[in-house]
């Protein structure tokens, strides 16, 4: 018998369904030249301390003396130490090795670590929210049923909007867990050192964890918002921390990133005996995941050296100068723009009346440019569409005046 929550979820993944509809109308129009601005893949290609990495761990792989075969499923211990003293320890943070698990991308965990919980706990997301964490509890039964808006009827929606600055209010009614990545996808938006204390003083004195999305904090520059929730105090007994290197260095196509369980934190059984999650989390990985390629823990580890510190700041910096530009001109059109500060990503508002699968049609037939509807991450998203950072320069430029030239509504 079929697991028949799979059949409650939409027909096709958000970004599937875009692909889809960019296939079509190329099909339809072989000459135009399409530049996207929706899907979030990175188009700057790796640093050279990355690829000499590479190479340096594919001929270790040719030679008998120095071949590895299967690695740790926590990862390398060379990797994460390399974490622990880069992005912990140089932040003050108290964070050991045997607290991080190297992982194939974080959004691999970010859809696994729901297995740990019982199924019948009560979820929270942010609305917009990145697909991944609604789909994958409603996967394992969490979610109900979709109600006219396109929410789950067993998971609670906390409305991030233009009205509240996009910063969620704490829950009202019990929840076992909260999802929560900042800076934020779609929205681009950031928390302060404050809002996130409010988030974990609240989930110590309920009994919640926060599940940490932290997959772009290399994007901020802003002082008061934290890289990390373990910068805030307490939070190593109630937050798990996903990361990622896809777009921090380029490695959508490599897949690598980590997440950190601290040993302090707990779960309750049905007895109510606290349970760590550390090792819960580790038998479950050397369970279900042969860990990390050799070659793509190689590559990581190359980021932390001066060279790659060096090289990786300088592709964020180019995405985050695309950022700049289209926050400009986007506004010098007239238009609402939110993000793309701390962020790669823009939340654009629309015009009143407008939907966001209408806008997406209409800047895709009449500029050849493709954006990401803002409904597809949740009913607080209808009136936006996310537009990012990644593409190349004269890309992005040409983008943005067809937008300004070509577009009517």
């Amino acid at each position: 018998m079929l697991n028949e929550n799979f059949l409650k979820l939409s027909g096709s993944y958000l970004f599937a369904e875009i692909s889809r509809r960019v296939k079509a109308f190329k099909a339809d129009n072989p000459d135009a030249q399409v530049i996207s601005l929706g899907i979030g893949d990175v188009t700057q290609p790796l640093c050279s301390a990355v690829t000499e990495a590479l190479h340096k761990a594919v001929d270790e792989m040719a030679q008998q003396s120095t071949f590895r075969g299967y690695g740790p499923e926590r990862g390398y211990e060379f990797l994460r130490e390399a974490i622990v003293e880069n992005d912990f320890r140089a932040r003050g943070i108290d964070i050991d090795a045997d607290e991080i698990f190297i992982n194939d991308g974080a959004k691999s965990d970010t859809g696994n670590f729901q297995e740990l919980f019982a199924s019948d706990i009560r979820v929270a997301v942010t609305d917009p929210v990145y697909p991944v964490y609604v789909d994958s509890n409603v996967m394992s039964g969490r979610g109900g049923e979709p109600d006219a808006l396109g929410r789950w009827t067993d998971i609670t929606y906390l409305p991030c909007t233009a009205t509240n600055g996009f910063v969620p209010e704490l829950p009202q009614g019990h929840v076992d867990v909260v999802y929560l990545c900042y800076p934020n996808n779609p929205t681009g938006t950031t928390l302060t050192r404050g809002q996130l204390q409010l988030w974990v003083d609240y989930a110590l004195s309920h009994d919640v964890l926060i599940l940490y999305d932290a997959a772009y904090e290399a994007y901020i520059r802003t002082p008061d918002v934290p890289h990390s929730i373990f910068e805030i105090e307490g939070a190593q007994r109630c937050a798990v921390e996903f990361r990622s290197f896809s777009k921090t260095a380029g490695f959508t196509g490599v897949r690598c990133g980590y997440t950190v369980v601290p040993r302090q934190l707990t779960v309750r059984d049905s007895a109510g005996r606290r349970v760590q999650l550390n090792p819960l989390w580790n038998r479950r990985q050397t369970t279900k995941f042969n860990g990390t390629s050799y070659l793509s823990q190689r590559a990581a580890q190359a980021i932390y050296t001066p060279e790659g510190k060096s090289q990786v700041r300088a592709t964020i910096d180019y995405y985050k100068e695309n950022a700049s530009l289209m926050r400009e001109a986007l506004t010098d059109m007239g238009m609402r723009v939110f993000g793309g500060t701390d962020a790669p990503y823009l939340w654009l508002q629309l015009p009143e009346g407008v939907s966001s699968w209408q806008f997406f049609d209409i800047m895709l037939n009449q500029a050849n440019v493709v954006c990401t509807p803002g409904v597809g991450f949740g009913p607080s998203g209808e009136g936006f569409v996310r537009l990012t950072a990644f593409g190349r320069r004269e890309s992005t430029t040409e983008a943005l005046q067809r937008i300004k030239t070509q577009m009517t509504i």
